[in-house]
């Protein structure tokens, strides 16, 4: 279900690392009308000639070392800034031995696995990698995607927290781990230092993770759940039936999915027989599904049953597509103050028209000096050059946080595709419900650090017309590579009524 929109742009505007396969491709399109074989015998000579035993195992490797160039998050060490952590020589010494590169390989591969095992289980969580300086001080910095997660469940305002120990908030938390649920205790406050940045500890946390581990937490019920992605296998622990982990998932799955069992009920109740139709047209499907359900029909823009939106067709007419989203900068905050200043400011000339096709990133400028960064959850757009070998950041384009995820929230909400199966009794039209496919909208808090990693770009499509002096904009157009949509997606469900 979860596919970008298909757009055609000519081969310099493909991302790099695609280019080893389209050349692959291309190569085995030529073998197969040399040898007259098919494509699947011809794609796996190609790709034992590349040292692989078939085309799938290329695949899986190249896939493979794709998500590897996926960067992990920098380590936070904030908290000795602020002026109230006195550190002595062990201190700076430890601080001068902190993770500068990445993590080895098959740690950071078994993380981004289990990260795409919680967002299939539509489990939202946050991450924190404890330090060495921080583990030995007890403290760690609650960095923006916490804040943000702790924000989203309702579980903590840091913004609405006033400074000082006097009010520090001290909540229950649980070590997850294979064996075990454990009890433990968190604290949350802001000293008075500076700008209060806020900070946040788990009791007795080093004895469940060490520096340079990638911990989730995960809020459930109202108290935080820690569980340490770096020393677990998700995937084996949710198929063992003596895993608290699994034990855990089965609890986090079954309460957040009461409402889509219910309508899920409601909906093979309604298979047993023919629905008749209630009114003409496209939208006759999923009136006459609303009208059984005993939806009283409406214009509001909100979702149809308790927050899950229903889309009906008949059988091999519903061609839904789902994407990302477009969303327009804060044009009000921006230095450019509108898509046609961007481009008269950063286009190139193409045939007759003047274009600006181009795609940005957080990881580095693209041909026409454009880059991402992140700061305080915003967005930001900058056009950088070197001038007298020193970099010069000109502002282009700014988009706050919560105004993408709004956008994403309202692109990808929980829905159920219903597919159903015209018939007619009597000269009149009747549908009977066959199937449901139940799609979760994404993990809203991930949006930010996908972005920040890389994972997530934006597309420019920026036009003049030579003809009218038109400017259009099909974007800007946030994007994911399909690989990594399962970190953020959780999977599609498709029941049988």
């Amino acid at each position: 279900m979860y596919f970008l929109e298909t757009f055609y742009y000519r081969e310099e505007n493909m991302p790099k690392e695609n280019y080893y396969i389209a050349r692959l491709k291309k190569q085995a399109k030529a073998l197969k009308k040399q040898k007259n074989i098919i494509s699947a015998r011809a794609l796996d000579e190609i790709a034992k000639q590349e040292g692989y035993s078939n085309w799938i195992a290329l695949l899986r490797d190249f896939d493979k070392k794709q998500k590897l160039k996926i960067p992990t998050d920098k380590i936070s060490t904030t908290f000795i800034e602020s002026g109230d952590i006195e550190l002595d020589e062990e201190d700076l010494k430890l601080l001068a031995e902190e993770r500068k590169d990445e993590l080895l390989q098959n740690i950071k591969f078994n993380v981004l696995e289990n990260k795409k095992i919680l967002a299939s289980h539509s489990i939202d969580y946050s991450i924190f990698e404890p330090t060495k300086t921080g583990l030995k001080k007890s403290i760690l910095d609650a960095t923006q995607p916490v804040r943000i997660h702790f924000e989203l469940t309702n579980f903590h305002h840091y913004a609405k927290q006033q400074q000082g120990i006097e009010f520090k908030k001290i909540t229950k938390a649980f070590f997850l781990s294979p064996s075990t649920v454990r009890e433990t205790k968190m604290s949350l406050y802001r000293p008075l230092t500076k700008k209060g940045d806020p900070r946040m500890w788990f009791m007795a946390l080093g004895t469940f993770a060490e520096a340079g581990d990638q911990v989730a937490i995960i809020v459930f019920n109202q108290a935080p759940y820690l569980l340490n992605l770096s020393k677990v296998n998700l995937n084996n622990e949710i198929e063992s039936l003596k895993s608290k982990i699994s034990e855990f998932v089965y609890k986090y799955t079954k309460k957040t999915n009461t409402i889509a069992d219910e309508l899920l009920s409601k909906l093979k109740e309604l298979a047993r027989n023919p629905i008749k139709a209630v009114g003409h047209g496209d939208t006759t499907v999923g009136m006459s599904i609303e009208h059984a359900l005993g939806i009283i029909p409406n214009c509001s823009k909100h979702p149809d049953y308790k927050g899950i939106e229903l889309k009906s067709g008949r059988a091999n007419k519903n061609k839904t597509r789902t994407t990302l989203f477009a969303q327009v900068a804060d044009w009000s905050n921006s230095h450019c103050k509108s898509s046609a200043e961007i481009l008269d400011k950063y286009g190139y000339q193409r045939e007759d028209d003047f274009k600006l096709y181009c795609t940005l990133s957080t990881q580095e400028k693209n041909s026409q000096g454009l880059k991402f960064e992140i700061k305080e959850d915003v967005l930001y757009e900058w056009h950088i050059t070197e001038k007298n070998n020193k970099e010069v950041k000109e502002p282009v384009a700014v988009w706050n946080g919560t105004t993408l995820r709004s956008r994403l929230y309202e692109k990808h909400s929980e829905t159920f595709w219903i597919e159903v199966v015209s018939t007619f009794i009597d000269g009149e039209e009747y549908f009977n419900l066959k199937s449901v496919i139940h799609t979760k909208m994404p993990l809203l808090n991930q949006l930010m650090p996908l972005i920040e990693n890389g994972v997530i770009t934006m597309d420019h499509l920026i036009k003049r017309n030579a003809k009218n002096n038109r400017v259009s904009e099909k974007g800007p157009l946030f994007k994911i590579d399909k690989r990594n949509l399962e970190l953020l997606f959780p999977k599609p469900v498709k029941y049988e009524l």
